[in-house]
């Protein structure tokens, strides 16, 4: 087996060679400067990087070695980089943790201790591509392309896990690339006809004129064209699931024949006498309002209470909190498998354009924008300009949870004072603090008494 490859960033020859000696059973790579290094990190994608922070042309300070090792983590944030300190260097190494640095290694080196903390790395990184392959590798589980932790998509998939066993018919409302196929599909994974057909059919794809035929199937010579007895939608799904997308957009005259088939469970076939009992679950979707269309004339009401015996509302990518950055990395990393890429990242600026996009095309925009990224980056790291999204500042808001909370803080406070016109005793009330407690906080978020 090939040896694991490491890369040592050190500017001492003699160190370099001690290394070198050292760890033997590794594929030591060497660099002296934030150029090479950074050349032989691309040409190379080490797992773990050994790093002194004195470089050159700063080799007294810290300066260049923290400057690269933010750079390192840019172009490959799941690198374990040890830094090499020795004790006059111990404070600028805890820095260097806090900067994202897997561990660091006191000087002079014992060799026996470093190849353990090396070795620890490698364990750990390889354990962090397994468990990305084994999520990458899930595709086929039920709900297994629903990747959130919005607190309103999570209630919709326990829905789905509680409605699936039934029979009962479900209908689900969202909008367009929100999941809605993804969530039918799960219905039906978890129910009990899941060894049976799932088929779908897009109400607004097929002319209304062919949809019925697609539907219910037709006999030979039933129209000009019909050369053999087809079997419809509804027919080819018994046993199984039938989804039918965008209902919304189905002709009134075809909404009878769809209520009828409803209540007896039978369908003709077009051109047909003969009654065919059909065994099918019913689940439907749109994104329009169903009860609006029915109240306006342009839908049955008995269709639509057939329909909505269970109503599940998708929330849009908009309204789920902190899913557009989940998503988007989950992205990254299925088609970076994909198109045989090294890990990747994304830079703060493309971050902040993905959180403040509002994604009208919901998460089926953000998989194509991704993809679409993943192949047309130059190099490791995905840019606000490889998104193609309209530009967006950096982020304001503090996503520190101290400086969240004191942020948050500061604002209550001057609601407070304001709504009392700056009256502490009042405003101590109203805050449910002690007067002494305000005056701390006042002073500590430079707000003055009006007194």
């Amino acid at each position: 087996m090939s040896k694991k490859k490491l890369l040592v960033i050190e500017d001492d020859a003699g160190l370099q060679t001690q290394l070198r000696w050292s760890l033997d059973q590794y594929e030591v790579v060497l660099a002296a400067d934030r150029e090479t290094a950074l050349a032989q990190l691309r040409r190379h994608q080490p797992a773990v990087v050994t790093m002194d922070l004195g470089l050159p042309p700063d080799p007294d300070g810290a300066s260049e070695g923290l400057a690269l090792l933010s750079l390192i983590l840019a172009a490959a944030p799941d690198t374990k980089v040890i830094i090499l300190s020795g004790n006059q260097d111990r404070g600028n190494a805890l820095k260097a943790i806090s900067a994202g640095a897997y561990d660091f290694h006191q000087k002079p080196l014992d060799a026996d201790l470093l190849a353990l903390v090396i070795g620890r790395a490698y364990y750990l990184h390889e354990i962090q591509q397994e468990n990305r392959r084994m999520l990458q590798t899930q595709a086929d589980t039920p709900l297994a392309g629903i990747v959130s932790r919005d607190p309103g998509m999570l209630k919709v998939c326990r829905s789905v896990e509680k409605v699936a066993p039934s029979s009962a018919t479900v209908m689900l409302l969202g909008d367009s690339g929100c999941g809605k196929e993804l969530l039918a599909r799960g219905l039906h994974a978890l129910s009990a006809r899941h060894d049976k057909r799932f088929v779908a059919i897009n109400c607004a794809a097929i002319p209304e004129h062919l949809l019925e035929s697609e539907l219910f199937g037709y006999e030979k010579g039933a129209f000009t064209g019909a050369m053999r007895q087809t079997l419809g939608k509804i027919e080819l799904a018994h046993g199984g699931t039938l989804f039918l997308d965008e209902i919304g957009d189905m002709a009134m005259a075809l909404q009878a024949k769809l209520l009828r088939f409803l209540q007896e469970r039978v369908i003709e076939r077009v051109g047909g006498r003969a009654e065919i009992g059909v065994d099918v679950r019913i689940v439907c979707a749109t994104h329009q309002n169903l009860r609006a269309l029915a109240q306006a004339g342009r839908f049955r009401d008995d269709l639509f209470y057939r329909l909505s015996e269970i109503v599940l509302m998708i929330p849009a990518l908009r309204e789920r909190v902190g899913d557009g950055a989940l998503l988007a990395h989950h992205f990254k990393h299925k088609y970076s498998a994909a198109e045989g890429r090294p890990a990747m990242a994304f830079s703060p600026e493309a971050l902040a354009a993905i959180e403040a996009y509002t994604w009208p095309g919901n998460v089926r925009e953000m998989e194509n924008c991704i993809k679409r990224a993943v192949i047309m980056a130059e190099g490791p790291r995905i840019t606000a300009a490889d998104l193609g999204l309209p530009e967006a500042e950096l982020a304001e808001e503090a996503i520190n949870l101290r400086q969240a909370r004191e942020a948050a803080e500061y604002r209550v406070m001057v609601r407070a004072l304001a709504r009392v016109d700056g009256n502490i005793v009042k405003a101590a009330e109203l805050l449910g603090v002690s007067r002494p407690t305000l005056y701390d906080l006042m002073a500590h978020h430079g707000l003055r008494s009006a007194g």
